[in-house]
């Protein structure tokens, strides 16, 4: 049962109370640590107690330490920690730093406590998962055949990103997903108090970025094997055995073009170009081979219910977002897309349209010439375009006379519904789209600050539980990370005022 649950104003005292005597006799040492102090300082757990209680029984020994076990993560996150033990053998050899969690050095939670943490806010039965891990699969090959540079592996299942567009338009989602819990944790402590200190930018007009990231496990894709094959001289066999990491698979990473064995990370992103900073709001894991096409899907479909407060107006996507079922889905939900061409479905239009365009989808004019942009028409559902000559862009127009006779000049409407990906509510190529689509990087920031900055992959973990977790604690600082930027908060400050009191 969920036991004695101290307050943030109570652990902030507790810090102020605890640490003021290691500034007044060791300055150096406390302002060495003065980053994860002033995060810890204004990281809010209270909210935390309202989601982990349902995970508790009513019965049984109290659980006492649950916000200073989060604590703990989250400084085992800041100092760069990959092994629980290592991390408690440290916590125990640096008093101030379990002082920072909210425990003394003598009552820090032990390995087994961090360890069920974790495992308490997975959703998975337990039963499952342990029958899941020790369970027998086939030996899989590396596969040989390679895609070219920046092409994503394709969709396995043909059709596959209809039927979960029709399913999402229903109002459906993986409800019993196990990773819920983490989703809904990241959002109330990290994302939330995020937004309303203004770091995300107006909350009523969200441009959101979506893309995958490689995650390498640390289990081998050889597996343990049991068989007796050896014993008889048979070397290379492709017997059930036993791996480490049963959720991963081979992937495809387009970037280095090479075959990886682990996980795909998809995470939904916003830039706030106030600030100019990268913020995660949606995290997910799924299998390697899987097609960000297909993960973007259930994304969108998720962060709405997890936000139902927040507004989105435009998202962003790679090559590997740019087919029908997608553009229609964004259209159904009013977000406009803002997605590159794959140029594989190029010229497959729904309707033919009766005039010439490029590839872009510009009308081109009986000169030759690209039309100019005039404005989206939202109750015909169609897009203006004006003549290049009579808006100025250009000094001299040989079929001037020949187009129109009006001094308007000549006007031509093209509808999405010729092709919802080449007419596009922002027309592409333009300025406007290209300043949009500009801000598709902050997802791959957010990867890189991820998978670099925080060295998450060093963790050698393995399992969709434990890399979600490490996912959910290295976004949230991120997210803590940005809040001190801003408003340049210190912890030290406090301890300065006081020691001066005292003194």
């Amino acid at each position: 049962m969920l036991g004695i649950w101290r307050s943030h104003a109570e652990y902030q005292l507790f810090l102020i109370n605890n640490v003021l005597p290691f500034y007044i006799s060791n300055r150096i040492t406390v302002e060495f640590y003065s980053k994860a102090l002033s995060k810890l300082y204004i990281l809010d757990l209270d909210i935390l107690k309202v989601l982990l209680k349902p995970r508790f029984s009513t019965t049984g020994k109290p659980s006492n330490q649950q916000p200073e076990i989060f604590r703990s993560f989250i400084l085992m996150s800041e100092l760069h920690f990959n092994s629980i033990p290592k991390w408690i053998e440290f916590l125990k050899a640096t008093p101030i730093l379990s002082y920072a969690v909210g425990v003394s050095p003598s009552n820090i939670p032990g390995v087994g406590s961090h360890y069920d943490f974790i495992t308490r806010l997975w959703l998975e039965d337990s039963d499952v998962e342990q029958e899941r891990q020790k369970s027998l699969h086939p030996f899989k090959k590396k596969p040989r055949k390679k895609f070219g540079k920046n092409q994503k592996q394709p969709p396995r299942h043909p059709g596959i990103i209809k039927k979960f567009v029709d399913l999402a338009l229903q109002g459906k989602s993986f409800e019993s997903r196990p990773e819920k819990l983490l989703q809904q944790i990241f959002a109330k402590v990290a994302v939330e108090p995020s937004a309303n200190a203004g770091l995300l930018g107006d909350t009523t007009r969200l441009t959101i970025s979506g893309d995958g990231t490689c995650i390498n496990t640390g289990g081998s894709p050889y597996g343990i094997k049991i068989c007796d094959c050896v014993s008889k001289g048979i070397y290379n066999c492709d017997c059930h055995r036993r791996f480490s990491d049963t959720d991963a698979h081979h992937g495809w990473d387009s970037y280095h073009e090479v075959w990886y064995y682990g996980h795909c990370g998809y995470f939904l992103s916003v830039y706030n170009t106030e600030f100019k900073m990268d913020l995660p709001i949606y995290l997910r894991l799924v299998e390697a081979q899987r097609n960000d096409g297909v993960t973007a899907i259930v994304a969108l479909s998720e962060v709405r219910k997890l936000y139902p407060m927040f507004k989105f107006d435009k998202f962003l996507g790679d090559g590997a977002h740019d087919n029908n079922p997608t553009y229609d889905l964004l259209n159904a939900w009013n977000i406009t897309a803002i997605i590159p061409l794959n140029k594989k479905g190029l010229g497959k239009f729904k309707y033919e349209p009766p005039i010439k365009v490029d590839n872009n989808g510009v009308p081109i004019c009986i000169g030759e010439i690209p039309m100019l942009y005039d404005y989206y028409d939202k109750v015909r559902h169609r897009i203006k375009w004006r003549c290049p000559y009579v808006k100025g862009k250009i000094e001299f127009s040989y079929c001037k006379d020949q187009c129109s006779p009006s001094a308007y000049g000549r006007t031509i409407y093209t509808k999405p519904k010729w092709d919802v990906r080449l007419f596009t509510v922002i027309p592409r190529g333009s300025e406007k789209w290209q300043k949009e689509m500009n801000k598709r990087t902050a997802s791959e920031r957010v990867n890189k600050r991820i998978l670099n900055d925080y060295n998450m992959e060093e963790a050698h973990s393995r399992g969709k539980k434990r890399w979600s977790w490490w996912t959910t604690l290295h976004s949230t600082n991120i997210h803590l990370d940005a809040r001190i930027k801003i408003s340049k908060f210190n912890f030290i400050s406090i301890l300065e005022k006081l020691a001066f009191q005292v003194a």
